[in-house]
């Protein structure tokens, strides 16, 4: 079964559970599941009204 993640803020999530922060993937995108590992720096330009889909290799479809 396929993990979706619906998502505010275009960003990663930080979560500080000791000295150094551990940032958890808010995107969908990274390959290091739940990690981040900076994909998110593709969808900055998202326009806030529309819902995207990304294949493998990042290319963005608008579905909705």
């Amino acid at each position: 079964m396929a993990r979706k993640i619906i998502k505010k803020d275009k960003g990663p999530l930080e979560i500080k559970p000791k000295e150094e922060s551990v940032w958890v993937c808010m995107c969908g995108l990274s390959k290091n599941q739940p990690f981040c590992d900076g994909a998110h720096k593709i969808v900055v330009n998202e326009e806030e009204d529309k819902l995207y889909e990304y294949d493998k290799e990042g290319h963005r479809q608008e579905i909705k």
